[in-house]
């Protein structure tokens, strides 16, 4: 039978992306948790993380071993949660991981909320990019996940988790203020192929679905300036420089000032936004759905 010590080294490495990352987390030294990882592989008799400069990738096989040990983990963790539960302690402890802009607009009144409610729980927050988080959810790394799609991306499999969309925030067509194309109610995309766009780079959720809606359009964008930060997107457009279609719970927390929004017509688009925990969640875990369903409404006003 493997070690399952072993096992959640190799989940950590997973998570961290690299060697020197999960050792901290799990307060190892370095060459201490590579020799834990080594074992592991003399356990099963192949390689299952390849090193190198950037960090650690997992092999093939290392992936398959991923999932498991991401399941026997979290099982682990939670078989821990209800025996202390059964011996009279409550849950004290609700770790969330949200992406940047959730982190600006839904997750800090809803932390407020729901400390002044449960103030004996103890929260963490973690920066977790989509699609990355499933897995620390399936691991009970994560009690709680706030995640994203945008059109044009696929959701990732969510097997043995629960997965409720909280918000769906329509992106909005942002222009400089007194831009000639700010007098139309809804224009259409079509109008703005010769515009410079501000987006993500290649592969990034909101750059996917920029060209997944000019496809649809039978059009190209130019996309001459590359940030995934809302907040560097609007400032260059209050310079006069670019346009970009933005969610609209980031307007809405925006200064109104320098820009106006326009819905495009004939292309509704909008990112949807989801809490991810595991079937069957804490007491904590539920309350903290509830908040956060709650300030997902007052976000879109």
């Amino acid at each position: 039978m493997l070690d399952a010590d072993r096992v959640r080294v190799l989940v950590e490495v997973a998570h961290a992306g690299s060697i020197a990352g999960a050792a901290e987390r799990m307060a190892f030294t370095p060459p201490a948790l590579s020799q834990q990882l080594a074992k592991l592989e003399r356990d099963v008799g192949c390689c299952l993380v390849e090193r190198g400069r950037n960090g650690a990738r997992l092999t093939e096989a290392g992936a398959v071993l991923l999932e498991y040990g991401e399941r026997a983990v979290g099982q682990l963790r939670d078989a821990e949660i209800a025996v202390r539960a059964a011996a009279g302690e409550a849950p004290s402890r609700l770790s969330l991981g949200a992406f940047a802009s959730a982190g600006k607009v839904l997750v800090p009144t809803a932390l407020a909320e729901f400390s002044t409610t449960h103030p004996q729980v103890r929260l963490t927050l973690s920066d977790v990019e989509p699609p990355d988080g499933y897995g620390r959810v399936t691991a009970a790394d994560l009690d709680l996940l706030i995640t994203h799609r945008y059109p044009g991306t696929p959701l990732p499999a969510a097997t043995g988790l629960h997965r409720e969309q909280l918000l769906t925030d329509p992106l909005l067509l942002v222009l400089p203020d007194g831009h000639p194309a700010a007098a139309a109610a809804a224009p259409r995309l079509a109008e703005f192929v010769t515009e410079e766009w501000i987006c993500g780079a290649p592969g990034i959720s909101n750059r996917a679905a920029l060209e997944a809606a000019a496809a649809a359009e039978g059009i190209r964008l130019t996309v001459a300036y590359e940030t995934h930060d809302y907040e560097v997107t609007l400032a260059l457009i209050r310079a006069g420089v670019g346009i970009s279609l933005i969610p609209r719970t980031i307007l809405r927390a925006a200064p109104a000032s320098g820009w106006v929004s326009r819905p495009l017509a004939g292309a509704e688009q909008a990112r949807e936004i989801y809490a991810v925990h595991r079937r069957r969640p804490r007491a904590p875990v539920s309350a903290m759905v509830s908040t956060l369903r709650r300030a997902a409404c007052r976000a879109l006003g």
